[in-house]
């Protein structure tokens, strides 16, 4: 098989919601955007159910339905993105609470569903999502489920901004009783000033930073397709970016940028044999890596990029990146396992 392996820990990612409900002191949520991170949204929200998450967040309406569908009647869906013009019938069918964002969504909302549960998100100073505080009057959230913001710098807690944002986020909601959320994974960490009533946490639960203590959720085996040995001066890959010097013997490894391992990690990330890290040799292209595994006793038929010796956090410093980025980009081409 030429396709590599995302074993999915479905364990850890469980724990992972259980020690952040430990640390909010308030209810906690799970945000399972982005098919749950890449990793699956149905599989990853009936595993949080199960662990005791009943309101789960999406970035979009249609992101919604296969949650739905998971879960059945009863936990509430949240929709980041709130309700945009022709999400009216997938709200309704699948019982999906949009957080509205500007008092055009409000108007709209009303019109067209009348008596169906919303949510608010304020803009404290993020600049991206939310109703503006000169636009926010209290009785915009009346009746809502939620009323949320969301914080631009949580993974640096002593950065000025996060003070800014919750004294802002009090003055707009000091005088509403609707349910009060301001806390990502980050927030989460920040303590209880942040917590409000529900926390939101994402990139906690499937292992990444800032939460330094998650369990790792994921594990990426790449079969090798195919070994050679280089003498000195041949070249591997597009644009001969790497050269041997010595005898090398390299490993061609099927995955590439089609499949989330980014071009910006070429020469730099590394891949494992066992406890042995190989680094790779020359540019990512589309669906190969050319691999270094001159250090090896042995042929391997696959070698690991995700697992116990590199997170995807580390993966994506080698690429100058985040691992939101890694995590949410890993392609459809890899076969998924939950474990």
């Amino acid at each position: 098989m030429a396709t590599g392996t995302l074993s999915i820990d479905l364990d850890a990612l469980a724990a992972n919601w259980r020690a952040l409900d430990a640390l909010s002191g308030s209810e906690t949520g799970a945000v399972v955007k982005a098919d749950g991170y890449g990793l699956g949204a149905a599989r990853v929200s009936k595993t949080l159910a199960k662990a005791g998450a009943r309101q789960f967040f999406v970035a979009i309406a249609e992101e919604g339905v296969p949650v739905r569908k998971a879960l059945g009647p009863g936990p509430r869906i949240s929709v980041f993105s709130g309700h945009m013009e022709g999400d009216a019938a997938l709200l309704k069918d699948h019982d999906l609470t949009p957080l509205l964002n500007s008092p055009e969504q409000l108007i709209r909302h009303r019109a067209t569903l009348p008596g169906h549960a919303y949510g608010v998100q304020l803009d404290t100073g993020m600049n991206r999502l939310g109703i503006e505080p000169e636009d926010f009057s209290p009785d915009m959230a009346q009746d809502a489920t939620l009323v949320m913001s969301h914080l631009a710098c949580a993974d640096e807690p002593n950065h000025p901004t996060n003070q800014k944002q919750l004294t802002s986020f009090r003055e707009m909601t000091n005088t509403l009783t609707a349910p009060k959320s301001l806390a990502a994974t980050g927030g989460t960490l920040m303590g209880k000033d942040y917590h409000f009533d529900l926390t939101r946490p994402g990139i906690g639960l499937y292992g990444g930073l800032p939460f330094a203590d998650a369990k790792p959720v994921v594990t990426l085996d790449l079969p090798v397709i195919q070994t050679r040995v280089l003498q000195p001066g041949e070249s591997a890959g597009y644009a001969c970016a790497f050269t041997a010097t010595k005898p090398t013997k390299i490993a061609t490894v099927s995955a590439g940028y089609a499949d989330g391992l980014i071009r910006a990690m070429s020469g730099t990330a590394m891949l494992y044999a066992g406890d042995t890290a190989v680094p790779l040799a020359g540019r990512v292209s589309m669906d190969l890596l050319t691999v270094d595994i001159t250090a090896l006793d042995h042929i391997p038929d696959r070698l690991q990029i995700l697992g116990p010796h590199q997170t995807v956090d580390q993966l994506a410093e080698a690429a100058g990146t985040i691992g939101y980025e890694i995590l949410t980009s890993l392609g459809p081409r890899y076969t998924r396992v939950h474990v």
